[in-house]
């Protein structure tokens, strides 16, 4: 992940690409915890560029992995770093100072069932964006590259 040529497109969100320089620059030492949430950096390639693309989420964990919602503030449609790692489910991630390759899958219904709580409790407002949606809200789980 380090001494990487190929360039990196910070999300065209305003505050999020603000978030994101204040983890690169600090490597992780700003920027961890958000509003008092813990967040990461998740690379993805684009489905449709080809570009690799980063942003900032919130996340929990679940063993040594980590979990992510799909919420886009509960709007009809996915967020596309989800659909990018739906389509390409290999990803860089940054979790404070740590980076690591990773591989991306939805979870099952089953998994996100018991999951979800998990990712209510770090981020409440998880539970209105899925009451105020039509869309079934995916949790991510991501599982260490071996």
């Amino acid at each position: 992940m380090d001494g990487r040529t190929e360039e990196i497109l910070d999300s065209p969100t305003g505050w999020v690409a603000a978030h994101v320089r204040t983890y690169v620059e600090s490597d992780g030492a700003k920027g961890h915890l958000y509003h008092g949430m813990p967040t990461l950096l998740l690379i993805t390639r684009g489905r449709r560029s080809g570009k690799l693309r980063r942003t900032a989420l919130i996340y929990g964990r679940d063993g040594d992995r980590h979990l992510l919602v799909a919420s886009n503030g509960g709007s009809p449609g996915h967020p596309a770093w989800y659909l990018n790692l739906t389509a390409d489910p290999a990803v860089e991630v940054q979790v404070g100072p740590e980076k690591f390759a990773a591989r991306a899958r939805t979870a099952s219904a089953e998994e996100k069932r018991a999951l979800w709580p998990v990712m209510a409790e770090v981020f409440p407002t998880y539970d209105s964006y899925q009451a105020k949606t039509a869309r079934d809200i995916p949790l991510v789980i991501l599982e260490r590259a071996e």
